[in-house]
């Protein structure tokens, strides 16, 4: 496994997009990583196969067994890779995934077959080719490269603003949903399940807690053709055999796994949908406690995700905060019907700054069918995490670690207590009184042991305004200086003149 500069990486794969739309260029640099990949897993094994002698290393089924793709000659890395200062280039990477797909039927229509287009600088494609070919050599599991895909999928989310976020949920979130409901064993599913990180994460806690990934079935949706072949691909880089359902289809008028029912449901809905066709689903079995409204489209995510949930079941999912105490009547109708059937578990409030892609502030909730308790579970975690730039915050491992702790401690009847400021578990009486609203901060209250004190306060007010002194004297400085340089190009102009 080669140690690797992820930043390194990433600098020179941004020296390709010139010209290039940012949609192709991410799939242009996600496609050679994935190229990368299966053929070194695809040498790995025929090498073995060679030292063993039995003559099978042709055999294809010898592959297929252990969910590596067949790979023909001709479209391998190691191939491929020898035209990287060619023009012909960007031909030979088309015809490598042609010959892919066509010899492994589950990637059919699914890799990116740009890269001879004219658009593409094909000398700067042949560098970032041999510079894979440098520092992306790996052998064994899958997740290095795992990682360094997650890594560009990130990089690419971010940089492509509100069209990342209809792809990717941010890595702390995901881990924070999946230590919550622990899928450890049973059925999973993500109805609008983006590039599949739920499942990735979903795998990595198996494996992390010594479990058996083929002990979890993985079924998804994703209404965007794009993003679903993004998810087929990230999912065969881990190797994880996913059920995506045919095609791309809408949930609401599609559902690809209609009689299916699960153990676990992680899930991050697109936020606030205005039209989600309800006039045609006015009679929607999965309308269990009332229709939803027809301009948004929250409580029909929350009722297809309960509907989905198999006896035992346990679903989390991400939702915008004005869910949690909307006062429409049929999403408040709703919201008391599933408080009083005891099917809330538990609601969490995030910090903000945690999504590249929106201001809006985003809830956590957590739902059962199994429950023998009415009480709800409110945790605010607003002040948790720490910001890695500017503009973006995340919850590091102790915030998830406090977060996941204190929910089973509750759960479990442990030493749990209510902390102010931070966790309540509300009986439905208290929650009745407060209209059934789902707002953490009206459960918990304000923690107020770390107040300051009068000289606390006295003295920070004078630290701030000694800096704002400060910040005037240096405003007075830069003034002088941009006067002289006015004056200083007022007399050039005159000479000239």
């Amino acid at each position: 496994m080669s140690i690797i500069d992820e930043k390194v990486l990433w600098a020179s794969a941004d020296k390709l997009r010139g010209s290039i739309g940012a949609s192709d260029y991410m799939h242009i640099v996600l496609g050679l990583i994935f190229l990368k990949y299966i053929s070194d897993r695809f040498e790995e094994k025929y090498a073995q196969l060679l030292e063993e002698g039995d003559g099978f290393e042709n055999d294809k089924d010898e592959y297929i067994s252990e969910h590596i793709f067949w790979v023909p000659e001709k479209a391998r890395w190691n191939y491929v890779s020898t035209f990287s200062k060619q023009e012909e280039i960007g031909q030979k990477l088309d015809e490598a995934f042609i010959e892919i797909e066509k010899e492994n039927e589950e990637l059919k229509g699914i890799l990116p077959k740009i890269y001879s287009s004219s658009t593409v600088d094909k000398r700067r494609l042949g560098e970032l080719i041999d510079l894979f070919s440098n520092q992306l050599e790996t052998t064994g599991e899958g997740d290095f490269m795992g990682q360094v895909y997650e890594y560009f999928m990130n990089k690419f989310a971010r940089s492509l603003g509100q069209a990342g976020g209809e792809f990717y949920t941010p890595r702390c979130i995901v881990k924070l949903l999946v230590k919550m409901i622990q899928p450890l064993n049973g059925r999973v599913y993500d109805p609008c399940c983006g590039s599949g990180g739920m499942f990735v994460q979903a795998a990595d806690f198996v494996k992390a807690h010594q479990g058996n990934v083929d002990k979890i079935s993985v079924y998804g949706q994703e209404l965007n053709s794009v993003t679903w072949k993004l998810a087929k691909m990230n999912l065969a880089i881990r190797g994880i055999d996913a059920n995506l359902g045919d095609a791309p289809g809408d949930t609401f008028h599609d559902d690809k796994h209609k009689a299916q029912r699960f153990d676990y449901i992680l899930a991050n809905p697109p936020f606030n949908i205005s039209d989600y066709g309800q006039p045609s689903l006015l009679e929607d079995p999965r309308w269990i406690y009332d229709i939803p409204p027809v301009g948004n489209a929250n409580y029909a995510w929350i009722q297809h995700i309960y509907s989905k949930l198999a006896p035992k079941g346990i679903a989390g999912f991400v939702l915008a905060n004005g869910s949690l105490s909307t006062t429409n009547k049929q999403e408040y109708n709703i919201r008391k019907g599933m408080l009083e059937d005891g099917v809330i578990d538990c609601i969490i409030t995030l910090p903000d700054k945690l999504f590249y892609t929106t201001g809006i502030p985003v809830s956590l909730w957590f739902i059962r069918k199994n429950k023998t308790s009415k009480d709800v579970l409110f945790i605010d975690a607003r002040n948790l995490g720490e910001m890695i730039d500017r503009k973006v915050r995340e919850l590091k491992e102790e915030d998830l670690e406090l977060i996941t702790t204190t929910y089973y401690k509750w759960l479990k009847n442990g030493n749990y207590e209510d902390k102010k400021g931070f966790c309540k578990s509300a009986t439905l009486e208290e929650i009745k009184e407060a209209d059934y609203t789902l707002v953490p901060g009206r459960y918990v209250g304000i923690d107020d042991s770390n107040k300051m004190s009068e000289e606390e306060i006295d003295a920070e007010i004078k630290k701030l305004s000694q800096e704002l002194l400060d910040l005037f004297e240096e405003n007075k400085k830069l003034e002088e200086k941009v006067k002289d340089i006015l004056r200083a190009n007022i007399g050039n102009r005159d000479n000239y003149d």
